[in-house]
């Protein structure tokens, strides 16, 4: 047997034999996900606004329609899922497009 399948074969029956004891021995933790937030138009223009970019450069970095970008500041549609999340990393590090260039700027 591969020492891959051997590996595995240890860990579940150590599982099995913690789950069937009294005394857990192996660590456990409780994992909770932050709920996706749900932005304003007024803070998706001011997360934009921070990053120094236009709407136009926005969408391109956010991989989503210039139109989108649009509709969320003008307060008709809103950000779901991973743009969400994406905007929740950007409040929190307005340099993130820095860090992170998917946009190139060039002067």
């Amino acid at each position: 047997m591969s020492k891959v399948y051997e590996s595995i074969m240890a860990g579940l029956t150590e599982a099995v034999e913690d789950a069937q004891s009294k005394d857990n021995k192996l660590r456990r933790r409780v994992v909770t996900i932050v709920p996706v937030k749900e932005y304003s138009a007024s803070e998706i223009q001011a997360i934009r606004k921070s990053t120094g970019l236009s709407q136009r450069l926005f969408a391109g970095y956010m991989g989503v329609s210039d139109k989108t970008v649009e509709a969320w500041e003008a307060g008709k549609n809103r950000p779901s899922g991973a743009a969400s999340r994406l905007l929740t990393m950007m409040e929190m590090d307005a340099d993130l497009t820095k860090e992170f260039p998917f946009v190139k700027v060039l002067d």
